[in-house]
């Protein structure tokens, strides 16, 4: 799968993704650091890949847009260290791919992995 980290996520969590045979790009490697949500969006969904954030307001205007694609992970988890995102990610990846590549919100807590397909209307 092809991922596209937003900012505050750390590239420990792309390398982690790189090292299980996944591609990881980080939005500062395409010059968007500073890039609107809606850049950011556009950018994931021509480049095929899944947006991984802490960003909520992703959720937002997906569900606004009612668009189909790209997927969205988004981490809502109290501990926020890179390598627990990362170890998170990897084990849960075969769980969720499918839903990720038809589009799809998926909700990383504490406690579980809720996912929402897309479009939401």
């Amino acid at each position: 799968m092809r991922f596209l980290l937003d900012q505050p996520i750390s590239w420990i969590v792309g390398k982690t993704l790189q090292a299980a045979g996944h591609e990881a790009l980080h939005v500062s490697e395409l010059g968007l650091s500073a890039a609107s949500d809606d850049i950011i969006l556009d950018r994931a969904a021509q480049e095929g890949c899944v947006i991984v954030t802490q960003d909520t307001d992703f959720g937002t205007l997906l569900s606004s847009s009612r668009r189909p694609l790209p997927s969205v992970i988004l981490f809502r988890m109290r501990d926020a260290r890179p390598s627990v995102q990362a170890r998170v990610l990897v084990e849960n990846i075969l769980v969720l791919e499918e839903a990720l590549r038809n589009g799809a919100i998926a909700v990383v807590t504490d406690a579980s992995i809720r996912v929402r397909h897309l479009p939401i209307s």
